[in-house]
């Protein structure tokens, strides 16, 4: 079972790594071309811009997922234990009625760009908006389209070809972004509920453990390494 976790964990933490490392070697290639060749990659920073909104937004859920976002604690550290997690109950219902609200909204915009209906009511959705008039004509500026996709030109464009990458490609990460932070705010309420976690926000352990190293230590320490130091 704890393998079956370390597993789940390192995937999301490769798929961050691979969304890092594609922006990377992108922006070198790009920067290696101009100076060296007087060329570039021409959709190059629109990939780039593309992958670190998709990094942002994957990583907002992730970092619910690990305990990493930051708050401000000092009521509920004098609540007794007791009050504290009810505390904590109250703000992960807020917190997962608030996602729903941006699943709602990333739906609804990102729908007409996939061929697909948005919902109707203003909050929460109240029908299926069955009129709604369709956006996949919409494309990127200088991405290319790359032939795997081009499914999508029968699927979702009518059979007409697409010259560059439609944009339903780099949008669909709102409606998956969001839908993966309403899933991990569930989950961080559910573990408060069962008392395997007691917050929401990043935990104070590793600063206490950073409080209590002795500073002076680690400069003699590090003085020590130096030629002539220590030994």
């Amino acid at each position: 079972m704890k393998d079956h976790s370390a597993r789940h964990s390192g995937f999301e933490e490769t798929v961050i790594a691979l969304i890092l490392g594609l922006m990377t070697l992108i922006t070198f290639v790009n920067v290696v071309l101009r100076y060296l060749f007087n060329a570039s990659l021409i959709w190059g920073l629109e990939v780039v811009l593309i992958l670190f909104a998709w990094l942002v937004l994957f990583g907002v859920s992730y970092g619910v997922k690990v305990t990493a976002h930051l708050g401000v604690d000092a009521l509920t550290n004098v609540l007794s234990p007791g009050l504290r997690r009810t505390v904590a109950l109250i703000a992960g219902l807020l917190c997962i009625i608030y996602a729903a609200l941006l699943v709602k909204g990333a739906w609804d915009y990102w729908a007409p760009f996939a061929e697909l209906p948005p919902t109707t009511g203003r909050w929460f959705p109240t029908g299926i908006d069955w009129g709604a008039r369709g956006r996949s004509f919409y494309i990127t500026d200088q991405v290319p389209m790359p032939g795997f996709l081009r499914f999508l030109e029968d699927l979702i464009n009518y059979g007409e070809t697409y010259d560059k990458l439609p944009r339903v490609v780099p949008y669909a990460i709102l409606p998956l972004g969001m839908a993966l932070l309403l899933f991990r705010f569930v989950q961080a309420t559910w573990l408060i509920w069962t008392g395997k976690r007691d917050s929401l926000i990043v935990s104070h352990e590793v600063e206490d453990e950073i409080a209590g190293t002795d500073d002076s230590d680690t400069v003699d320490a590090t003085f020590d390494d130096l030629p002539g130091k220590g030994k």
